[in-house]
Parts: C-alpha cells; structure tokens; sequence
C-alpha cells in the first residue's frame, strides 16, 4: 500500500453497496420493531451487545472485506462502508466488534502469522472475538512515541510486559489487545524514538493484567486503564517485525480515523433534531439544520473517497487524519448548535427522544476530538504531509 496525498478520486458508484445497504436497513428496521435495542448517541463505543455482533456475523456483514480462508467475505470497501454507515445512523450497538472489525483485523491480515489469522480472524468475522487498542498512556498525552510500558524477553524466549495503557475501550468485554510497547532503546535525532518500538497480540486473561475503569461525565463505563505487572507474552504473540512497531501503528490509523463513525456518533441526534426542525418550520431551526445537513454531506463525500482509496490499495494516512479532524469538530458543533436552537431540555430521563439524545451527546462530546488523535496532532499530521513543517 502507498499513501495519499489530499488529492483523493471520487468514490466509484457501487450497486452492489447499495443492495447491501437495503439489507441492513430491512434488518435494523426489524431489529427495532422486535426491541432488540433501541437508538442511542455514540454507540460504536458506548454500545456493547455481543448478541447483536454475531447477528452481524452471521450476516456476514463483519470481516467482509477480508479473504474466504480467514472467514471473510471478499467484498469491497465500498459495501462495507454501507453497512457500517447504516449501523451508525441506527445507532445500533455495535461496540463489542468495533474494533476488532474495524482496525484489529486488518492488522493482523497485514503483519500476523499464518497462525494468529487462522486462529483469531475467523472468530472476529463471527462475532465473537473483540479487540482493544494499546496505545496511549498515562503522561504521555499525544506524544505516542513517549511510551514507557516495556517489554523483553525472558529465558524460554517470551515478553515480560510492565507499563500501563489508558483510555482502552471495553477492555473489561475483549478478548485481545494489540499493545505498543518499548523493546529497545530509542534512536539518535528528532526521529529516534519512533525506533524501539513493537507491538504485541496480548491476551487479556494473561495472568498479571487489571483492567480499571475510567467513568465519563454520565458514569457510564467503556473506557479503561490497564496495567500490566510482569505479564508473560507467549514469544510467538509477537505482531509483525520487532522494532517495527512506529510504522505498524501509523498504518494502522488510516483505518482508525477514516471512517463514518468520525462524524456520525451524533447522527440520532441531528436525525431527530431535523424532524423536529421539518415538523416545526422554525425558521432558526431549519437554519441550523441546513448548515449542518450541508457539512454533514461533505464530510461523507471525503469518507467515500477514503473508502474507495482503500479498495485501490492505497493508505490514505493523511486524508484519514484529515477527516478525523474535521469531523470530530462537526460532531461536537452538532451538539452546540442543536442545544443554542432547540427548545428542549437535555436530559438522559427525558419522555422527549430529543432531550434524551441531546443529553447522551453532550456528556459523550468531550472525548470526540481526543479518541483516535488530538486535533492538533492530526493537523500536525497533515501539515507535515504537506510538507508545510
């Protein structure tokens, strides 16, 4: 794969991902009518419902991108982008697959042995097996390459991990962790910390793990810190090259900040927000809904063309940290700007559906622009790209 500039060629028609998006909606339309869940803000990472991901599964509407031999389903990027789009407008609680569909999977389609695909990608397609990201950490902020969870080999040859890993979504529901860690030591010059690092597939039952929560605003629970105190890594749980680990997580956010979830956590929100603009004629509210209907449209335009990028072979990196930014911001303006115009009390017990999902996106707003990247890191990201730093 190679990356992009910002220039991206439009996203080809797809009559197949339109089929496919007349399916899932059938699906969820039934889905709701029987109670299986109802409509909630941010549900990608609030949303943990195993049952309901090996529905999809089932469906074979996880992995689809991924080859026949790992339990996939070999079909594009572009459907794939219509069932998650879908998914996330229903508000469906797809978190428990998320990742591991999302990101995790093509990581290890991309830098896993033969072994780790045949054993782990499989049950992913299913369902049935979850993933978390172990990155960030304790006093690092944004500096990623600043991390100092650490691990080295023992005498029978495997990791003996130490260190901590903060803000790692439903951890206490997953499987697995893919974990940057310290190997070796950093390099010389402004780059040399990129060197020494590597990632390891961990278990998460492994002896030596706790997983603590982290509660947001409204006390729910999705985020977490986990700690690893002498926790011994099997030695072929190694993911891809050891000291490769910088390039391997790089690569692996084009994936992490490219989608439709990086600006349609809000999407039940500005949903409900628009009929009750549409029933009311309320000139300031239609205002409102037209300005961000308008952002909304272009923002989806730029996902397509990511999408697309991917069914080339190519590694948008810099379009996808373009796209994280700029819808992160359209997210949290979504909430201010429905709050300044509807009359409407948000509240999470509220009779009114609107007032309910206007209270969920508010308490869940401030970690929009800080999950997946900082905005000021991504638009360093971009800049750098652009060869403007």
């Amino acid at each position: 794969m190679t990356s992009n500039q910002l220039t991206l060629a439009p996203a080809p028609p797809s009559e197949a991902a339109e089929q496919v998006r007349l399916e899932v909606r059938q699906f969820l339309a039934d889905e709701l009518a029987a109670g299986s869940f109802t409509t909630h803000v941010d549900t990608w990472l609030s949303g943990v419902d195993p049952e309901f991901s090996r529905k999809l599964g089932a469906r074979g509407w996880l992995g689809m991108t991924w080859p026949k031999q790992y339990g996939g389903h070999e079909r594009t990027a572009m459907e794939r982008y219509a069932v998650t789009e879908e998914l996330l407008a229903a508000g469906a609680p797809v978190a428990a697959h998320w990742i591991a569909d999302r990101q995790s999977g093509p990581n290890l389609l991309r830098y896993g042995t033969e072994e780790q695909r045949k054993d782990i990608l499989p049950r992913i397609a299913a369902g049935e097996c979850y993933f978390v990201i172990g990155m960030s950490e304790p006093d690092s902020g944004s500096d990623l390459a600043s991390i100092r969870t650490r691990a080295a080999r023992n005498a029978d040859g495997d990791w003996v991990v130490n260190g901590a890993k903060v803000w790692t979504s439903n951890a206490h529901h997953s499987h697995y962790a893919i974990v940057l860690v310290r190997t070796g030591p950093p390099g010389e010059g402004p780059r040399g910390k990129h060197q020494g690092l590597t990632q390891l597939l961990v278990d998460l039952s492994l002896p030596g793990i706790a997983i603590n929560p982290i509660r947001i605003l409204d006390g729910g629970h999705h985020f977490n810190e986990v700690v690893f105190d002498d926790v011994v890594v099997p030695g072929d749980m190694l993911l891809g090259t050891e000291g490769a680990g910088w390039h391997q997580v790089t690569a692996e956010l084009a994936f992490e900040r490219s989608g439709p979830e990086r600006f349609l956590s809000t999407w039940p929100l500005l949903a409900e927000f628009g009929r009750r603009a549409a029933e009311s004629g309320d000139p300031a509210q239609l205002a409102t809904l037209g300005r961000l209907s308008s952002r909304a449209l272009a923002l989806r335009q730029l996902s397509l063309r990511i999408a697309a990028a991917l069914d080339r072979g190519e590694l948008p990196d810099i379009p996808a940290a373009l796209v994280k930014d700029v819808g992160t911001t359209f997210e949290q303006d979504v909430v201010d700007e429905v709050r300044r115009v509807a009359d409407v009390p948000a509240s999470l017990d509220s009779p009114d559906p609107l007032g309910r999902a206007l209270a969920e996106a508010q308490l869940h707003a401030p970690g929009y622009t800080l999950r997946g990247g900082t905005n000021e890191i991504l638009r360093g990201i971009v800049a750098r790209g652009l060869g403007l730093r």
